[in-house]
Protein backbone atom coordinates (compact mmCIF):
# COMPACT_ATOMS: atom_id res chain seq x y z
CA UNK A 1 0.00 0.00 0.00
CA UNK A 2 1.52 3.26 -1.12
CA UNK A 3 0.40 6.66 1.65
CA UNK A 4 -3.40 8.11 0.09
CA UNK A 5 -1.16 11.41 0.19
CA UNK A 6 1.99 11.49 -0.91
CA UNK A 7 2.51 8.12 -2.68
CA UNK A 8 5.31 6.71 -0.35
CA UNK A 9 5.32 3.22 0.02
CA UNK A 10 3.92 2.37 3.58
CA UNK A 11 6.84 0.84 5.69
CA UNK A 12 6.00 1.38 9.67
CA UNK A 13 3.03 -0.23 11.14
CA UNK A 14 1.54 2.35 13.64
CA UNK A 15 -1.37 0.22 15.00
CA UNK A 16 -2.87 -3.48 14.70
CA UNK A 17 -6.32 -3.95 16.06
CA UNK A 18 -7.16 -7.26 14.47
CA UNK A 19 -10.09 -7.88 12.42
CA UNK A 20 -13.44 -5.81 13.69
CA UNK A 21 -16.67 -4.73 11.78
CA UNK A 22 -17.58 -1.63 10.59
CA UNK A 23 -18.01 0.35 13.80
CA UNK A 24 -21.71 1.77 13.12
CA UNK A 25 -23.01 -1.05 11.73
CA UNK A 26 -25.57 -1.67 14.40
CA UNK A 27 -27.57 -5.13 14.02
CA UNK A 28 -31.02 -6.04 14.46
CA UNK A 29 -32.22 -9.34 15.75
CA UNK A 30 -32.28 -10.90 12.23
CA UNK A 31 -28.40 -9.99 11.94
CA UNK A 32 -27.92 -11.78 14.52
CA UNK A 33 -28.66 -15.06 12.59
CA UNK A 34 -26.55 -14.25 9.84
CA UNK A 35 -22.60 -13.62 8.68
CA UNK A 36 -21.34 -11.03 10.19
CA UNK A 37 -18.96 -8.65 7.86
CA UNK A 38 -14.77 -7.87 9.71
CA UNK A 39 -12.36 -6.25 7.74
CA UNK A 40 -8.77 -5.84 9.16
CA UNK A 41 -7.86 -2.91 11.36
CA UNK A 42 -4.38 -1.34 11.08
CA UNK A 43 -2.85 1.77 10.84
CA UNK A 44 0.48 2.65 9.28
CA UNK A 45 2.48 6.09 9.68
CA UNK A 46 4.31 7.78 5.66
CA UNK A 47 7.86 8.64 6.74
CA UNK A 48 7.57 11.10 3.98
CA UNK A 49 4.35 13.55 5.00
CA UNK A 50 3.55 11.79 8.41
CA UNK A 51 -0.07 11.14 7.40
CA UNK A 52 -1.43 8.19 9.93
CA UNK A 53 -3.91 5.86 7.74
CA UNK A 54 -5.99 2.78 7.63
CA UNK A 55 -4.76 -0.13 5.86
CA UNK A 56 -7.09 -0.51 2.52
CA UNK A 57 -9.85 -2.68 2.59
CA UNK A 58 -13.49 -1.17 3.29
CA UNK A 59 -14.65 1.52 1.01
CA UNK A 60 -16.89 4.50 1.55
CA UNK A 61 -20.15 3.34 0.32
CA UNK A 62 -20.12 0.25 2.86
CA UNK A 63 -19.16 2.38 5.72
CA UNK A 64 -21.91 5.67 5.02
CA UNK A 65 -25.17 3.94 4.00
CA UNK A 66 -28.99 4.68 3.97
CA UNK A 67 -28.89 3.34 7.23
CA UNK A 68 -26.17 5.07 8.87
CA UNK A 69 -26.74 5.53 12.76
CA UNK A 70 -25.04 8.39 13.80
CA UNK A 71 -27.15 11.41 14.57
CA UNK A 72 -24.98 14.78 15.48
CA UNK A 73 -27.91 16.16 17.30
CA UNK A 74 -27.92 13.24 20.07
CA UNK A 75 -25.00 15.05 22.35
CA UNK A 76 -26.47 18.23 23.67
CA UNK A 77 -22.94 18.77 24.02
CA UNK A 78 -22.27 19.02 20.51
CA UNK A 79 -24.96 21.18 19.55
CA UNK A 80 -23.97 23.97 22.25
CA UNK A 81 -20.15 23.27 20.41
CA UNK A 82 -22.08 23.78 17.07
CA UNK A 83 -24.20 26.60 17.79
CA UNK A 84 -20.96 28.47 19.66
CA UNK A 85 -19.26 28.46 16.23
CA UNK A 86 -21.84 29.07 14.24
CA UNK A 87 -22.71 32.76 15.99
CA UNK A 88 -18.75 33.13 16.30
CA UNK A 89 -18.37 32.56 11.95
CA UNK A 90 -21.48 34.17 11.03
CA UNK A 91 -20.29 37.74 13.25
CA UNK A 92 -16.75 37.29 12.10
CA UNK A 93 -17.38 37.02 8.85
CA UNK A 94 -20.74 39.15 8.74
CA UNK A 95 -22.28 36.46 7.06
CA UNK A 96 -26.04 37.47 5.85
CA UNK A 97 -28.44 36.87 3.26
CA UNK A 98 -26.62 37.45 0.72
CA UNK A 99 -23.82 34.62 1.86
CA UNK A 100 -23.53 30.89 1.47
CA UNK A 101 -22.58 28.26 4.29
CA UNK A 102 -21.70 25.00 2.65
CA UNK A 103 -21.25 22.01 5.40
CA UNK A 104 -19.55 19.11 4.10
CA UNK A 105 -21.06 16.22 5.97
CA UNK A 106 -24.25 18.03 7.36
CA UNK A 107 -25.59 15.28 8.83
CA UNK A 108 -28.62 15.64 10.93
CA UNK A 109 -28.64 19.57 10.21
CA UNK A 110 -27.28 19.85 13.89
CA UNK A 111 -24.73 23.01 12.61
CA UNK A 112 -26.71 24.20 9.76
CA UNK A 113 -29.68 24.55 11.54
CA UNK A 114 -28.13 27.73 13.40
CA UNK A 115 -27.36 29.58 9.87
CA UNK A 116 -31.02 28.43 9.38
CA UNK A 117 -32.67 30.01 12.15
CA UNK A 118 -31.21 33.85 11.54
CA UNK A 119 -31.60 33.84 8.14
CA UNK A 120 -28.35 32.95 6.21
CA UNK A 121 -28.48 30.83 3.23
CA UNK A 122 -26.64 27.42 3.29
CA UNK A 123 -26.38 24.11 1.42
CA UNK A 124 -25.82 20.61 3.26
CA UNK A 125 -23.76 17.33 1.29
CA UNK A 126 -24.76 14.57 3.05
CA UNK A 127 -24.25 10.99 1.13
CA UNK A 128 -26.63 9.19 3.98
CA UNK A 129 -30.28 9.08 3.76
CA UNK A 130 -31.65 8.86 7.10
CA UNK A 131 -29.52 12.10 8.23
CA UNK A 132 -30.43 13.40 5.17
CA UNK A 133 -33.59 13.78 5.69
CA UNK A 134 -33.88 14.72 9.17
CA UNK A 135 -31.59 17.81 8.08
CA UNK A 136 -34.17 18.46 5.09
CA UNK A 137 -37.15 18.08 8.07
CA UNK A 138 -35.47 21.33 9.58
CA UNK A 139 -35.56 23.23 6.42
CA UNK A 140 -32.25 22.58 4.93
CA UNK A 141 -31.57 21.98 1.32
CA UNK A 142 -29.16 18.93 1.13
CA UNK A 143 -27.30 17.35 -1.73
CA UNK A 144 -26.97 13.34 -1.19
CA UNK A 145 -23.70 12.75 -2.66
CA UNK A 146 -20.27 12.38 -1.55
CA UNK A 147 -18.33 15.33 -2.18
CA UNK A 148 -14.83 15.42 -4.17
CA UNK A 149 -12.98 17.13 -6.69
CA UNK A 150 -16.15 16.98 -9.24
CA UNK A 151 -18.63 18.18 -7.09
CA UNK A 152 -16.40 20.94 -6.03
CA UNK A 153 -16.26 21.83 -9.36
CA UNK A 154 -19.71 21.39 -9.92
CA UNK A 155 -20.98 24.08 -7.55
CA UNK A 156 -18.72 26.51 -9.00
CA UNK A 157 -20.16 26.36 -12.06
CA UNK A 158 -23.25 26.89 -10.95
CA UNK A 159 -22.17 29.66 -8.69
CA UNK A 160 -22.55 28.01 -5.99
CA UNK A 161 -19.34 28.80 -4.08
CA UNK A 162 -18.96 29.55 -0.36
CA UNK A 163 -18.28 32.49 1.50
CA UNK A 164 -18.27 29.64 4.34
CA UNK A 165 -17.74 26.15 3.68
CA UNK A 166 -17.08 23.77 6.64
CA UNK A 167 -16.28 20.21 7.47
CA UNK A 168 -16.41 18.90 10.78
CA UNK A 169 -14.91 15.43 11.69
CA UNK A 170 -14.89 14.67 7.86
CA UNK A 171 -11.53 15.14 6.78
CA UNK A 172 -10.26 12.57 8.41
CA UNK A 173 -13.36 9.95 6.73
CA UNK A 174 -12.50 10.39 2.87
CA UNK A 175 -10.41 7.27 1.83
CA UNK A 176 -9.52 9.75 -1.18
CA UNK A 177 -8.31 12.96 0.55
CA UNK A 178 -6.49 14.36 -1.97
CA UNK A 179 -9.28 14.85 -4.29
CA UNK A 180 -11.78 15.87 -1.59
CA UNK A 181 -9.24 18.40 -0.64
CA UNK A 182 -9.61 19.97 -4.50
CA UNK A 183 -12.98 19.81 -4.17
CA UNK A 184 -12.48 22.28 -1.57
CA UNK A 185 -10.51 24.20 -3.34
CA UNK A 186 -13.13 24.43 -6.10
CA UNK A 187 -16.07 25.13 -4.02
CA UNK A 188 -14.68 28.14 -2.05
CA UNK A 189 -15.20 31.81 -3.24
CA UNK A 190 -11.80 33.51 -4.41
CA UNK A 191 -12.15 35.38 -0.17
CA UNK A 192 -13.97 32.81 1.34
CA UNK A 193 -13.07 30.61 4.47
CA UNK A 194 -12.37 27.13 4.95
CA UNK A 195 -12.70 25.46 8.37
CA UNK A 196 -11.95 21.69 8.69
CA UNK A 197 -12.21 20.05 12.13
CA UNK A 198 -10.25 16.69 13.04
CA UNK A 199 -8.97 15.06 16.34
CA UNK A 200 -5.54 15.64 16.87
CA UNK A 201 -3.31 12.92 16.27
CA UNK A 202 -0.93 14.64 19.15
CA UNK A 203 -3.63 14.04 21.69
CA UNK A 204 -4.56 10.30 19.92
CA UNK A 205 -0.88 9.54 21.10
CA UNK A 206 -0.81 11.76 24.01
CA UNK A 207 -3.45 10.19 25.84
CA UNK A 208 -3.16 6.55 24.34
CA UNK A 209 -7.31 7.39 22.28
CA UNK A 210 -6.96 4.10 20.28
CA UNK A 211 -10.33 3.51 20.57
CA UNK A 212 -11.04 6.49 18.29
CA UNK A 213 -9.72 3.96 15.45
CA UNK A 214 -12.41 2.38 13.19
CA UNK A 215 -12.34 1.97 9.49
CA UNK A 216 -15.00 4.99 8.98
CA UNK A 217 -11.68 7.36 9.94
CA UNK A 218 -9.40 6.50 7.03
CA UNK A 219 -6.85 9.14 8.31
CA UNK A 220 -5.19 10.65 11.66
CA UNK A 221 -4.27 13.87 11.07
CA UNK A 222 -1.55 16.29 12.57
CA UNK A 223 -1.35 19.88 11.36
CA UNK A 224 2.11 18.80 9.77
CA UNK A 225 -0.13 16.87 7.96
CA UNK A 226 -3.00 18.36 7.22
CA UNK A 227 -1.03 21.56 5.85
CA UNK A 228 0.88 19.41 4.04
CA UNK A 229 -2.12 18.23 2.09
CA UNK A 230 -4.22 20.87 1.69
CA UNK A 231 -1.25 23.24 0.39
CA UNK A 232 -1.15 20.28 -2.47
CA UNK A 233 -4.34 21.28 -3.05
CA UNK A 234 -3.99 25.60 -3.46
CA UNK A 235 -5.21 26.24 -0.58
CA UNK A 236 -3.24 27.84 3.02
CA UNK A 237 -3.73 27.41 6.37
CA UNK A 238 -3.60 30.76 8.28
CA UNK A 239 -5.04 30.16 11.34
CA UNK A 240 -5.75 27.15 14.05
CA UNK A 241 -7.37 26.83 16.89
CA UNK A 242 -7.27 23.76 19.94
CA UNK A 243 -10.52 22.30 20.97
CA UNK A 244 -11.79 20.29 23.59
CA UNK A 245 -13.80 17.63 21.34
CA UNK A 246 -13.26 14.19 21.05
CA UNK A 247 -10.43 14.57 23.65
CA UNK A 248 -8.48 17.06 21.52
CA UNK A 249 -9.21 18.04 18.08
CA UNK A 250 -8.18 21.02 16.06
CA UNK A 251 -10.13 23.84 13.97
CA UNK A 252 -8.07 24.55 11.00
CA UNK A 253 -9.05 27.98 9.39
CA UNK A 254 -7.90 28.05 5.49
CA UNK A 255 -8.54 30.31 2.35
CA UNK A 256 -7.11 30.69 -1.15
CA UNK A 257 -3.32 31.69 -1.16
CA UNK A 258 -4.00 35.09 -2.57
CA UNK A 259 -5.58 35.63 0.29
CA UNK A 260 -4.91 39.43 2.26
CA UNK A 261 -5.29 37.10 5.98
CA UNK A 262 -1.90 37.02 7.59
CA UNK A 263 -0.88 33.33 9.31
CA UNK A 264 -1.59 33.59 13.14
CA UNK A 265 1.01 32.69 15.18
CA UNK A 266 -0.62 29.63 16.22
CA UNK A 267 0.11 27.67 13.17
CA UNK A 268 3.72 27.79 14.10
CA UNK A 269 3.29 26.74 17.61
CA UNK A 270 1.12 24.27 17.60
CA UNK A 271 3.72 22.71 14.55
CA UNK A 272 6.52 22.98 17.07
CA UNK A 273 4.28 21.32 20.11
CA UNK A 274 4.18 18.63 17.51
CA UNK A 275 7.88 18.31 16.40
CA UNK A 276 9.05 18.30 20.31
CA UNK A 277 6.50 15.66 21.15
CA UNK A 278 7.84 13.60 18.37
CA UNK A 279 5.33 13.22 15.53
CA UNK A 280 7.89 13.11 12.63
CA UNK A 281 10.05 10.13 14.37
CA UNK A 282 9.34 6.95 14.02
CA UNK A 283 10.33 6.05 17.43
CA UNK A 284 6.65 7.50 18.93
CA UNK A 285 4.35 5.51 15.95
CA UNK A 286 6.52 2.21 16.88
CA UNK A 287 5.82 2.53 20.78
CA UNK A 288 2.20 2.90 20.71
CA UNK A 289 0.78 -0.62 20.10
CA UNK A 290 2.23 -1.52 23.91
CA UNK A 291 0.64 1.28 25.25
CA UNK A 292 -2.84 0.47 23.45
CA UNK A 293 -2.84 -3.09 24.89
CA UNK A 294 -2.20 -2.08 28.47
CA UNK A 295 -4.71 -0.03 28.13
CA UNK A 296 -6.90 -2.51 26.71
CA UNK A 297 -6.02 -5.53 29.21
CA UNK A 298 -7.09 -3.04 32.20
CA UNK A 299 -9.98 -3.12 30.98
CA UNK A 300 -10.17 -6.62 30.35
CA UNK A 301 -9.33 -7.48 33.86
CA UNK A 302 -11.05 -4.96 35.92
CA UNK A 303 -14.18 -6.35 34.04
CA UNK A 304 -13.28 -10.04 34.83
CA UNK A 305 -12.82 -8.87 38.32
CA UNK A 306 -16.41 -7.57 38.17
CA UNK A 307 -18.13 -10.35 36.93
CA UNK A 308 -16.11 -12.74 39.90
CA UNK A 309 -17.69 -10.19 42.59
CA UNK A 310 -21.20 -10.46 41.04
CA UNK A 311 -21.41 -7.02 40.63
CA UNK A 312 -23.81 -5.41 37.79
CA UNK A 313 -22.06 -3.78 34.96
CA UNK A 314 -23.60 -2.26 31.95
CA UNK A 315 -22.16 0.62 29.77
CA UNK A 316 -23.67 4.20 27.83
CA UNK A 317 -22.68 5.12 24.92
CA UNK A 318 -23.37 3.02 21.84
CA UNK A 319 -20.38 5.01 20.37
CA UNK A 320 -18.05 4.01 17.70
CA UNK A 321 -15.35 4.56 19.75
CA UNK A 322 -16.84 1.85 22.26
CA UNK A 323 -17.20 -0.57 19.51
CA UNK A 324 -13.19 -0.80 19.06
CA UNK A 325 -12.02 -0.96 22.75
CA UNK A 326 -14.78 -4.06 22.99
CA UNK A 327 -14.56 -5.72 20.02
CA UNK A 328 -10.20 -5.36 20.56
CA UNK A 329 -11.04 -6.56 24.14
CA UNK A 330 -12.80 -9.52 22.71
CA UNK A 331 -16.31 -7.89 25.19
CA UNK A 332 -19.09 -9.83 25.04
CA UNK A 333 -22.65 -9.75 26.95
CA UNK A 334 -21.17 -12.09 29.62
CA UNK A 335 -18.88 -8.92 30.47
CA UNK A 336 -21.54 -6.17 29.30
CA UNK A 337 -24.75 -6.80 29.26
CA UNK A 338 -26.11 -3.99 28.05
CA UNK A 339 -25.40 -0.38 26.46
CA UNK A 340 -27.80 2.69 27.39
CA UNK A 341 -27.70 5.05 24.06
CA UNK A 342 -30.00 8.36 23.92
CA UNK A 343 -30.32 7.24 20.04
CA UNK A 344 -33.50 6.24 19.33
CA UNK A 345 -31.77 5.02 15.96
CA UNK A 346 -29.55 2.45 17.67
CA UNK A 347 -32.15 1.59 20.36
CA UNK A 348 -33.30 -2.29 20.41
CA UNK A 349 -30.18 -3.23 18.13
CA UNK A 350 -26.93 -4.57 18.74
CA UNK A 351 -23.23 -3.19 18.60
CA UNK A 352 -21.69 -4.75 15.61
CA UNK A 353 -19.12 -7.67 16.80
CA UNK A 354 -20.02 -7.78 20.59
CA UNK A 355 -23.68 -8.05 20.14
CA UNK A 356 -24.05 -6.31 23.47
CA UNK A 357 -27.81 -5.00 23.01
CA UNK A 358 -28.79 -1.53 23.11
CA UNK A 359 -31.27 -0.20 25.29
CA UNK A 360 -32.90 3.28 25.97
CA UNK A 361 -31.67 5.43 29.29
CA UNK A 362 -34.90 4.96 30.76
CA UNK A 363 -34.25 1.23 31.32
CA UNK A 364 -30.88 2.57 33.86
CA UNK A 365 -33.73 2.14 36.48
CA UNK A 366 -35.09 -1.18 35.68
CA UNK A 367 -31.21 -3.04 35.52
CA UNK A 368 -29.37 -0.52 38.38
CA UNK A 369 -25.73 -1.18 37.69
CA UNK A 370 -23.20 -0.74 40.03
CA UNK A 371 -20.61 0.20 37.42
CA UNK A 372 -21.71 2.50 34.34
CA UNK A 373 -18.74 2.25 32.00
CA UNK A 374 -18.96 5.48 29.98
CA UNK A 375 -17.67 4.27 26.45
CA UNK A 376 -17.59 7.56 24.73
CA UNK A 377 -15.28 8.76 27.25
CA UNK A 378 -14.84 12.43 25.33
CA UNK A 379 -18.49 13.43 27.31
CA UNK A 380 -18.14 11.55 30.15
CA UNK A 381 -19.21 15.08 32.04
CA UNK A 382 -22.38 15.06 30.22
CA UNK A 383 -23.31 11.47 30.38
CA UNK A 384 -22.73 11.81 34.08
CA UNK A 385 -24.64 15.13 34.45
CA UNK A 386 -27.59 13.58 33.02
CA UNK A 387 -27.63 9.97 34.98
CA UNK A 388 -26.63 10.96 38.20
CA UNK A 389 -29.20 9.16 39.60
CA UNK A 390 -27.37 6.06 39.71
CA UNK A 391 -25.44 7.13 42.74
CA UNK A 392 -28.94 7.17 44.77
CA UNK A 393 -28.39 3.21 44.10
CA UNK A 394 -24.66 3.22 45.12
CA UNK A 395 -23.48 3.06 41.71
CA UNK A 396 -20.73 5.18 40.14
CA UNK A 397 -19.03 5.71 36.63
CA UNK A 398 -16.22 4.10 34.37
CA UNK A 399 -14.14 5.45 32.21
CA UNK A 400 -11.19 3.15 30.20
CA UNK A 401 -9.20 6.15 28.42
CA UNK A 402 -6.67 7.46 29.27
CA UNK A 403 -6.50 5.21 31.81
CA UNK A 404 -9.32 2.64 33.56
CA UNK A 405 -10.77 5.11 36.31
CA UNK A 406 -13.66 4.76 38.84
CA UNK A 407 -15.83 7.90 39.50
Amino acid sequence: MNCRHCETPLRHPFLDLGHAPPSNAYLTDADLHRPERYYPLRLWVCERCWLVQTEDYADAGELFDADYAYFSSTSSSWLAHARSYAECMRETLSLGAGSLVIEVASNDGYLLRNFVAVGVPCLGIEPTASTADAAECLGIPVLREFFGEALGHRLAEEGRQADLLLGNNVFAHVPDINDFSRGLKAALKPDGTLTLEFPHLLRLIELVQFDTVYHEHFSYLSLYSAQRILEAAGLRIHDVEELGTHGGSLRIHASHPDDSRGVSGAVAAILQAEEQAGLRDLATYQSFQARADRLKDDLLGFLLEQKRAGRRVAAYGAAAKGNTILNYAGIKPDLLPCVFDAAPSKQGKYLPGSHVPIRPPQALDEVRPELLLILPWNIADEVMAQNERIRQWGGRFVTAVPRLEVK
